[in-house]
């Protein structure tokens, strides 16, 4: 078959045109203030980001967001192209909303960052019969699930008060609440109260409480240069601020400056936050049966407190998919642990 000039030329505009129409050169991400997420901050300002995007020959927007939990609405609703947030969180506002979601950087795990604490009692078997004052559905609810668990309790022996955690340490400070959950920076407020205990913290259930990027499956798939650079930036950042050099304790001083702290909070943060400064290292986490295990215990947590819809009518409702195998429905995956772009930085393939 032949093809006129004026067809050819035709043909490849339509062509590039529908290439067009799935590739983009334009990005946008989103983070919220926490220990783990401030290497997003230096990314943005010292324009880390900017070279790894011009490297691939995109452009990609860091941009805060005050509130986490209207930076992973805004995400779901598209927004933006991807959203720093917690493993349990993935799974219960993206994922569970339909929109099909990979985690593209395990960066770090709580690990004493979040905390049961107690007034005027130390072991954790004496919430028994308190209210417990904590975000509702959120980490901390987990935190409660699992510390519970550990002493033969569940959430029957409590009775859980939704408490927004702009409120959690004036709250704590009244005569009335004895029992709180919560996160740093609040935690070591609370902690510097007379006569309060951390009974039970995520350094008791390692690995469980996840710190991610996630990104929508889809741009990603048709925008592999996206994930590249992203990933790029994240891990020439975890070199330059681990450490005791001069250097890095400039990069984390930038860092604690961005979450409104200085260098010593910033780096007491750091201390409860166990970081993947290396590939190999989340790899190893990612790629494990442990994380199968957690997604697990995320998912039946999620779906005992009807976070996985309405319509749910299991803890498997929403397809888990990671390297140990896939959790709940095969046919509707909506969250994947996908360690392809951590393996090429591995590699040294960015």
């Amino acid at each position: 078959m032949q093809y006129s000039a004026k067809k050819l030329t035709v043909l490849l505009c339509s062509l590039l045109l529908s290439a067009n129409v799935l590739a983009k050169d334009h990005f946008k991400v989103c983070w919220s203030i926490y220990a783990g997420w401030m290497p997003w901050a230096y990314a943005q300002e010292s324009g880390i980001i900017k070279k790894w995007g011009d490297k691939y020959g995109i452009d990609i927007d860091v941009v805060q967001i005050n509130d986490y939990v209207e930076s992973m609405n805004q995400y779901t609703a598209g927004q933006f192209d991807g959203c720093t947030m917690a493993n349990m969180d993935a799974l219960t506002i993206p994922a569970a909303s339909g929109v099909d979601s990979t985690a593209l950087i395990v960066g770090d795990y709580s690990n004493g960052n979040d905390a049961v604490i107690l007034k005027g009692k130390k072991h954790l078997k004496d919430i028994k019969g308190q209210n417990v004052n904590l975000v509702q559905f959120s980490v901390s609810h987990y935190l409660l699930a699992r510390a519970l668990a550990s002493v033969g309790m569940s959430e029957k022996d409590v009775n859980v008060v939704n408490t927004s955690d702009a409120d959690m340490a004036s709250v704590f400070g009244t005569s009335d609440v004895t029992a709180a959950v919560t996160w740093n920076p609040i935690v070591s407020e609370i902690l510097q109260m007379p006569n309060t205990y951390d009974v039970f913290d995520s350094s008791q259930i390692p690995g469980e409480i996840l710190d991610t990027m996630v990104v929508n499956t889809k741009t990603l798939k048709e925008n592999p240069n996206f994930g590249k650079a992203l990933v790029g930036a994240w891990y020439e950042i975890m070199g330059l601020m681990q450490g005791n050099s001069a250097k890095a304790k400039e990069v984390r001083t930038d860092m604690a400056e961005a979450a409104e702290t200085n260098l010593a909070g910033y780096d007491a943060q750091l201390a409860k936050t166990h970081m993947f400064y290396t590939p190999q290292s989340a790899l190893k986490l990612v790629d494990s049966k442990q994380l199968y295990t957690t997604m697990k215990h995320v998912a039946e947590f999620s779906f005992a407190h009807g976070l996985l819809g309405d319509g749910a009518p299991s803890a498997g409702a929403v397809g888990i998919q990671m390297p140990a195998g896939v959790f709940g429905d095969k046919n509707n995956i909506k969250l994947r642990f996908d360690p392809t772009y951590m393996q090429m930085a591995a590699d040294g393939k960015l």
